[in-house]
């Protein structure tokens, strides 16, 4: 099982922070391996939304569905893909540090099967590095905007 959890505070309101997060089309400007973001269900995002992206990881080229499964505005998002070698499932949470400052945590839980388990050690290690990088430049984009 690999379960990598990351967080950062960000010096803007919880509601602009979490709808920054939580729209996909914003995905490829804060994580640097997404590259592009499909809608395969209607907007906006509420339970049940499928959305595909195209990502790069570890020298691979990646294409996946997620599926949002819970999704509490402000509080917390949880999306999930089965398809694939590592189905994973990630969550996003949001908490009020104080007016003008929030805590966003970012968790990956998967398990991998067949080859991939033989890299899962390196993979939490690469995801690790990999979360915090995305958060850093999520922090970057929304405190300019604030």
């Amino acid at each position: 099982m690999v379960d990598v959890t990351t967080n950062i505070i960000i010096s803007s309101p919880k509601d602009k922070v979490s709808a920054y997060a939580t729209d996909p089309d914003n995905a490829p400007q804060w994580y640097k391996n997404i590259k592009s973001v499909e809608w395969k269900t209607p907007k906006p995002l509420t339970i049940g939304s499928k959305i595909s992206f195209r990502a790069k990881f570890l020298g691979r080229e990646l294409s996946y569905t997620y599926e949002i499964t819970t999704f509490i505005p402000q509080e917390k998002l949880v999306m999930s893909t089965s398809q694939g070698p590592f189905p994973m499932e990630t969550t996003y949470q949001w908490e009020t540090v104080d007016d003008n400052a929030t805590r966003m945590t970012l968790r990956n839980m998967g398990k991998p099967s067949g080859f991939s388990k033989i890299f899962a050690p390196f993979m939490k290690i690469a995801m690790r590095s990999a979360n915090k990088k995305d958060l850093i430049l999520l922090k970057s984009i929304l405190e300019k905007k604030s």
